[in-house]
Parts: structure tokens; sequence; C-alpha cells
């Protein structure tokens, strides 16, 4: 009996995986630039956190975690998202104390969710997102919206849209709450029993259910924009005239509700609205969260922060048919001729590596016609030929593969010539 993959998961190969390298190099140089820092996080965490961070409501808590008991009973589980761990690790390192302010970090990992797989949606899958904490100035929520979009432009992405809305202050949300409650509570038997027990303690989760999303008291929910105070309105309207400041164009969604119950004041998501993308067309969705770290132990700090799927983003990627530009060439190929020249061309590939090129020798002991062809297939610049006589003579024939020029060099200088013709 063969072992197969698990279901939800995947293998990215040799010709993927350099896509992926590519999305994350691009990732971490504009987070530099932004002056965030990477934050590495444990992959598996107390139950209790997500519990009490993402909230015991949510989809994510109730059906979608990979939940176990470990040696010495304690509840754990693999993350599902990446700004709990991040935030704990903000309390529990006290880097509430740094001198810096505000903490930018980003993060870029697996993450697991036991959900139906579908196309761009696995269960374990990796996330790449920044979190700024410590401020509650609404330029910082236009600059976390402006990375995330700068990411997806700069990889080529085009037909993308931004939608944004305001969750409100607490007693905002409060006010919002109570509409919600009197507007589905005559009629909430007909909605399923998720809504139902969400009534009570989190109406607005309701507004984010996928089974009922297109019954009639869906369309006609009370705003959270109508609710807003002035302070969450003066914030939202900042916010707005930041974004436009930064050319960052974006569609006001008074439905958009984040999946996490610990959002407020500012949400957004980036949509891909590439043909054929399918119908989960979400890329990337974020928000702040005044209040979570205090949840979690530390002092009163605002944060907000954003994830993306990388998956997601390549399939965005792939609908738009968007090439990236991946180098797959190598600089020089060995090709050598009789025993002592094919002992020779180890200690060479090894000097031509430390010397800083890319490339490769036959380990297969083939005829030199198939050397070449092996050469085409790593895309080689240069191809170098060694026999036996050449070594004798102390020479090497250096090939220039895209004009087709060969040199005769002196192997003692060859990588010193080589270096010439790669520049």
């Amino acid at each position: 009996m063969s072992i197969q993959i698990p279901r939800g998961t995947q293998d990215i190969l040799p010709g993927q995986v350099e896509k992926w390298q590519l999305i994350e190099k691009k990732a971490r140089e504009l987070c530099e630039k932004y002056q965030y820092h990477e934050i590495r996080t444990p992959i598996f965490e107390h139950t209790e956190l997500f519990q009490r961070s993402v909230g015991d409501t949510t989809d994510i808590v109730q059906k979608e975690m990979y939940t176990f008991t470990d040696r010495g009973d304690r509840s754990i589980t693999l993350r599902p998202e990446g700004t709990a761990s991040t935030v704990r690790a903000y309390v529990e390192k006290k880097m509430f104390g740094n001198a810096t302010q505000p903490v930018k970090l980003y993060y870029m990992g697996p993450m697991f969710r036991y959900e139906r797989p579908q196309a761009g949606r696995f269960r374990q899958f990796v996330q790449f997102g920044v979190e700024a904490l410590g401020s509650s100035d609404p330029a910082i929520d236009a600059e976390v919206i402006s990375l995330a979009m700068s990411l997806y432009q700069e990889l080529g992405l085009k037909k993308l849209k931004l939608v944004i809305n305001s969750l409100g202050d607490k007693e905002s949300r409060n006010a919002h709450r109570e509409a919600l409650i009197g507007h589905f509570q005559p009629r909430i038997g007909e909605f399923c029993s998720d809504c139902q027990s969400r009534l009570e303690k989190n109406p607005m989760r309701i507004l984010d259910c996928k089974q009922d999303r297109n019954h009639e008291l869906m369309q006609s929910a009370p705003s959270i924009i109508d609710y807003l105070n002035d302070e969450s309105r003066s914030y939202f309207e900042k916010v707005q005239k930041y974004l436009t400041a930064l050319d960052v164009e974006f569609e006001i969604d008074p439905n958009l509700v984040r999946g996490l119950d610990y959002y407020n004041h500012t949400a957004f998501e980036i949509m891909s609205n590439a043909e054929g993308f399918g119908a989960i067309t979400t890329l990337c969705g974020g928000g702040r969260y005044n209040g979570l770290v205090e949840e979690l132990g530390g002092p009163e700090t605002p944060g907000i922060g954003f994830a993306m799927s990388i998956e997601r983003c390549l399939a965005a990627l792939e609908a738009e048919k968007v090439e990236l530009p991946l180098s797959e060439s190598i600089d020089c190929y060995l090709v050598s001729l009789g025993e002592e020249a094919k002992d020779y061309t180890v200690t060479l590939l090894h000097q031509l590596r430390k010397a800083g090129f890319s490339s490769e020798r036959d380990y297969l002991d083939r005829k030199i016609k198939t050397q070449f062809k092996a050469a085409d297939r790593h895309q080689a610049k240069f191809v170098a030929v060694l026999g036996d006589d050449e070594l004798k003579a102390n020479k090497i024939n250096l090939k220039n593969m895209a004009t087709g020029e060969q040199t005769e060099v002196d192997l003692p200088s060859f990588i010193e010539t080589l270096s010439g013709f790669c520049k």
C-alpha cells in the first residue's frame, strides 16, 4: 500500500517552489522598506490563546482548529492564524517597553485549519502577515493597507479591489449590536444553528454566515456605518483621507465583517477581480484590533495588521497569467572527457561555487553530447569543456551559450576569465 499526502496539504516541488521564494523575497524586501521586522512564533500554542483572541463564536474556534491533548494533559492547537501568537509574544516578551514605538512586525509560515479543501484553500497553508502595535494614528492603518496593496502590485497583479469598512469603537458596536438583535430576533428560527447561538453572544457574526448569506434579512440588516459615533466616524474619514493621499483606490462596504472577534474600527479586504479566479475572491484581510493586547494580559495597546495567503496569491497570479521573473539558469556547466578530467572537475566545481558561481557537472558518466543537453536543461550561460588532453596542456575550453563563441583558456586563470565574461 502506498502512503499518500494528507488531504488538504500539498507538496511544493522544484519548478514551483521558486515562485514561493520570489513572493517571500518580495514580502521581506517590502517590509524592510516599511521598517517591519520579522518575528517567528511556535507552530502550536495553548488552545486558550486562540479561544480568547480569535473568539469562541468564530468558525475557526468552533469548527476548524487542529486541537489535541499532549502527554502533559495540556490542550494544544496548531496555529490557525498568526496575529494571536504575535500579540502573545509581544505581551510575554514585554515589547511594549521597547524604545522604538510602534512595534512593527511581520511573520511568514504555515497555518492550519480543518476546512473543506478547494481551489487555493488548504488545511495547511502559508500566511504572510504584518502587525503594527502601539499606535492609534489612522495614518498607520493606511500604511498597513498600502503595504498589502503594494506587494500584490509589485508582483504584477492588476485586477484588484480593496474594500474597507469601520466596525467602530466599543460604544458604536454596542449600539449596532442591539440593532442587529432587534432585526434578527423575530425570525432567527429561519437561520442556521450557528446563527441562532450567535444572536446574543455576537450578532455581528451572523453577517459573516456563509450558509444564510442570501437570506432577505441579511440584505436589510442595520449597517454599522449608521451607528458610528462622532469619534469613530472621524477616525474612518481620516483613514479614507490618507488612503486617497497614498493613491490607494478603495470602496466602502458596510457589510464587510472580518471573521475574527478582535477587530474594531478599520476593517479591510483585498480581492481579485480576475476572470476565472473562483467564487472565493478574497486574497487578504485585516483590520484594527484595539483591546487584543489587554485580553492577553498586556497594557492597553492599539494594533492593526493583515494576513495574506501565499496560495491565494499564486492562484491570482495564475488567473491573470502573470509570469514571475524567475531565474532558472546557472552560470557554468562543466563537461568532462576522460577519467582524469572527470576527477579534476570535482575540485574545479567546488572552486567555481566558492567563487560565487552557480554551477553543475555530470554525475552519470554520460557522453559529451548528453552532457551538453544537460547543460541546456540547466540553461547554462557558459559551458566549460575539459578533456584529458586539455588537462595535460593546462587548458580548458569555454563556450558562451548565448553567442556560440568558444575560447581556449589557461586552466589556472579559468575562474578569473569566467568572471570577466560574466561581467
